[in-house]
């Protein structure tokens, strides 16, 4: 199994290309000192079989032949040699007795004639004990009255001493080879490591920052992943945050687009009553003598009306921007929220008097107290019931109730209006949205707005459900706390 980090997988390969080079360096090394050895013992043998040749008189008549006792001499002043006698086509007329038996009784002439061309060492020619090998020789042309007859063939290199030679290496490459080579091998590997350690040191530490990274984005990918190395957590991480680029850039597209659309809707609404406030001051302006004390005061009450909806409106504007831009944070303390909607309840009493709309208050028990913005909670409040009057026609009733449960309490205000269009729910709280530019239309503004943002603050949420002809119930949460 392959380790998981990616620093010991390229050294650990490394490692196995240096291995694999010192193995093939080795090998080379044998077979080119072998050569060399074969290269200088050929060339120093080169006039032994021209010496025998030249002292011994193999030619009788037409016969090819030498002297028995010649070849045994041969063998024994120098055992590691095979004498061979051949004709001039190769074939094998007599050779030194000892030894294995004949595996072949011709030799080719090829490299005999290369080497009596006088081409470098070595040069390999046939071995008749052994058919198949190759080895390096001596070799003499015996020449007669009438040309070449034969030739004087040697193989230089016997049986007995390539064991010998073999045996030799082996015990030199024990005692000797395999210690150099473990010391050049270990002197590379330690090297070639710490020179990847050096080269990945950065990239370990990228790989440490993307670590951090994911343990404060779990939800990217868990750094304990043992099928993760460095590189494939540092390629999931730069896609992770690719992807939440790419999220936060169409988000803020989005935005742009809503703030655009904002600007353009809340344009729309400012003009609306800045228009009915100027015509009717302008109508004063001018026909100020034509009306008369009653109508005058008429006219005045409406441009006082259309002026106290544009404060409103850009009073909410203001407010919302400071709640985006996170300018005002919550000053959280522990508050009693029943005694909270009660006080709002006895504002609203008198409004919701006058447009005939019962309003009921219902609190679980006096000691419910929450932790949070006191202020901003109360501004949350006002905003809701103050739509919930609003969109409720006479003799409806709108119903405000605090209740515990499950550690948290409930704050809920509930209508008998007309009622949201399932299709409209989703936009409720989204700026732009057809059922926000029908609010502002009727004097809704951007409460709603403004009580969701001042929840997000307080890591809440309203929560709305809604029936056409029944009316509308929106709520929230905020934590339950025990008062000592």
């Amino acid at each position: 199994m392959m380790p998981r980090s990616f620093y010991l997988r390229i050294a650990l390969m490394s490692a196995a290309c240096v291995l694999a080079l010192g193995a093939v360096l080795g090998w080379t090394g044998y077979r080119e000192a072998k050569r060399h050895q074969h290269r200088i013992l050929q060339e120093v043998s080169l006039g032994l079989a021209a010496h025998i040749a030249k002292q011994s008189d193999m030619i009788h008549g037409d016969t090819l032949a030498a002297d028995p006792q010649l070849f045994a001499h041969l063998m024994a002043v120098n055992p590691n040699i095979e004498v061979y006698l051949l004709d001039d086509g190769g074939r094998i007329v007599q050779f030194s007795e000892g030894g294995a038996p004949l595996a072949q009784d011709r030799v080719s002439l090829t490299p005999i004639r290369r080497l009596l061309a006088g081409e470098s060492a070595p040069i390999l020619g046939d071995n008749p004990r052994h058919a198949g090998h190759s080895e390096i020789f001596s070799v003499a042309a015996i020449s007669g009255p009438d040309g070449d007859r034969g030739y004087v063939y040697i193989v230089l290199l016997n049986a007995m001493y390539r064991g010998m030679v073999t045996d030799a290496w082996r015990d030199y490459l024990l005692r000797s080879g395999v210690w150099l080579f473990g010391l050049t091998i270990s002197v590379a590997l330690i090297a070639g490591v710490f020179a990847f350690f050096c080269i990945t040191r950065r990239l370990r530490g990228a790989t440490r920052e993307v670590d951090a990274y994911a343990n404060d984005n779990p939800a990217v990918f868990d750094p304990q992943d043992g099928r993760s190395d460095e590189i494939e957590r540092l390629t999931r991480a730069f896609a992770a945050m690719r992807w939440r680029l790419d999220a936060q850039m169409r988000e803020l597209t989005r935005q742009d687009e809503l703030r655009r659309e904002l600007v353009a809707n809340i344009s729309h609404d400012l003009r609306t009553p800045l228009t009915s406030m100027q015509g009717y001051l302008e109508a004063l302006l001018r026909m100020e003598d034509a009306f008369d004390r009653d109508e005058r005061r008429r006219y005045l009450e409406v441009a006082v009306r259309q002026s106290v909806k544009v404060s409103r409106l850009a009073q909410q504007l203001f407010e919302l921007a400071k709640l985006e831009c996170e300018e005002t944070l919550p000053q959280t303390e522990r508050f009693s929220i029943s005694e909270l909607v009660q006080d709002i309840a006895q504002k609203f009493a008198l409004s919701a008097s006058e447009k005939r709309i019962r309003l009921d208050t219902r609190v679980e028990n006096e000691a419910l107290f929450v932790e949070g913005d006191i202020g901003m909670i109360e501004r949350v409040v006002t905003n809701l019931i103050e739509n919930a009057i609003r969109h409720t026609p006479e003799h409806g009733e709108v119903r405000l109730e605090a209740r515990s449960h499950a550690g948290e309490v409930e704050i809920m205000i509930a209508d008998t209006g007309h009622g949201i269009p399932e299709e409209q729910m989703p936009g409720l709280l989204e700026r732009g949205s057809t059922i926000r530019r029908m609010a502002a239309r009727r004097g809704g503004g951007l409460g709603l707005l403004i009580a969701n943002r001042i929840l997000d603050l307080h890591g809440s949420a309203i929560r709305a459900a809604s029936r056409v002809g029944e009316g509308t119930r929106i709520s929230f949460v905020l934590p339950r706390v025990r008062t000592v």
